[in-house]
């Protein structure tokens, strides 16, 4: 194949045609739709992403990485934490003990989850407590609450207010909720509403009376994994001979993600098509490029230029407009990721979606699908066109045209 033949007919299409400029210009609104189609996706992709990652770092904190959780009464206790500890060093874990309850400041009232924890323990794998509880002094009867608790009850630092279990008391011939005064010391910002107007946390001790709790047992252990998804299992083989189990963030919040995921896939799809389109202006550009060029085809034809070289040229004028495009979407696309990271262009309410910054984080295997994905559009629409222009009968238009 004479390729320095290739190179120039190639050069010379892609040129201006002054004559029919409705060609040049289809190909130029080819090259556009397929840039801006790569940019969309990729901006798109890399916040459905950096969302999707942004709720999870927020649940992952909340609802732990995995929870071991008693079959039965009592069977999670003291022996089995230390187990745990010596088993999987590597591993963080923090008992708990859990009630709902009711919390009352003056007239004013708000229903919520209440943990008893190690503070310590707890710290240690729970940022959010950390933060709340780093560099205060709590006693057995303390409370660190969510901030949207806070708001609502309108409480200063050092406030009592009156927490009414859903345990019974008996007094005489009724039944009483049990209640006791705790002291308000810090609020926690977890970034989702759900959980600042709904837990609180004090110490494992003060629930373990209240409560009536055996002292060596807990409602769960929660525990911190670098790599969540393998542990769980080493951990289920460890817990079988004992009459507890284990349980992953993700089974917690598996409907969630899932329709986040479906979401992403069918956006994917949906955006894919703008490329798709765009590359119906490259068909229509090389068809419209064939047409036009009918007598150079066939003169070239008829002076030894072979129907693998013609098909090569009209095939590289249409992968060159394609991707140039690509290319120039990727560029796009970046460079606008690096907009809506570097200035808040878009601002979102916190309160809302966890986070007022746009959460942005691309993918390698997004990249490489967007990416691939137009290559395959682009070469299946340039191909079409050069096929065609090789079903040219020379004598017929050289005798007409």
């Amino acid at each position: 194949m004479n390729k320095k033949l290739v190179n120039f007919i190639v050069k010379k299409y892609l040129k201006f045609d002054k004559k029919n400029p409705f060609i040049s210009i289809s190909a130029i609104l080819a090259f556009v739709g397929v840039a801006v189609g790569v940019m969309v996706l990729i901006i798109t992709m890399a916040i459905m992403n950096g969302t999707a990652k942004e709720f999870e770092n927020k649940l992952f904190t909340m609802n732990y990485p995995l929870s071991i959780y008693p079959k039965f009464q009592n069977s999670v206790d003291t022996n089995l934490l230390n187990e745990l500890e010596k088993k999987f060093p590597l591993m963080k874990f923090s008992p708990y003990l859990s009630s709902q309850v009711i919390i009352q400041s003056g007239d004013n009232m708000n229903g919520g989850m209440i943990f008893g924890v190690n503070k310590d323990k707890e710290a240690a794998i729970n940022s959010i407590y950390k933060k709340a509880s780093d560099n205060i002094k709590l006693s057995k009867y303390d409370i660190i609450i969510g901030d949207g608790i806070r708001e609502n009850l309108f409480i200063d630092r050092g406030s009592k207010v009156t927490l009414y279990f859903t345990s019974l008391n008996p007094t005489g011939l009724t039944m009483m909720p049990k209640l006791k005064r705790f002291t308000y010391k810090n609020s926690f910002k977890s970034g989702l509403h759900a959980y600042d107007k709904a837990y609180v946390y004090t110490s494992i001790e003060s629930l373990q009376t209240l409560l009536k709790k055996n002292k060596e047992s807990f409602d769960g252990i929660h525990v911190y994994s670098d790599n969540a998804m393998e542990d769980i299992k080493k951990i289920k083989e460890f817990l079988k001979p004992h009459t507890a189990g284990v349980v992953g963030w993700w089974q917690q919040n598996g409907n969630f993600f899932a329709a986040m995921e479906m979401e992403k896939k069918a956006l994917f799809i949906v955006l894919m098509l703008i490329i798709l389109v765009a590359s119906l202006n490259i068909i229509s550009s090389l068809l419209m490029t064939v047409m036009s060029r009918r007598k150079e085809i066939a003169l070239l034809l008829s002076m030894g230029a072979s129907y693998k070289e013609i098909k090569s040229i009209f095939l590289k004028l249409g992968t060159i407009i394609g991707f140039s495009g690509i290319a120039v979407g990727v560029a796009l696309g970046f460079f606008g990721m690096w907009l809506l990271d570097t200035f808040e262009i878009i601002s979102l309410p916190a309160d809302v979606y966890g986070t007022s910054k746009l959460p942005l984080d691309l993918s390698t295997l997004d990249f490489v699908a967007i990416v691939i994905g137009a290559i395959i559009i682009v070469f299946v629409s340039s191909y079409y066109p050069a096929k065609k222009a090789t079903n040219i009968d020379v004598i017929d238009v050289l005798r007409n045209e």
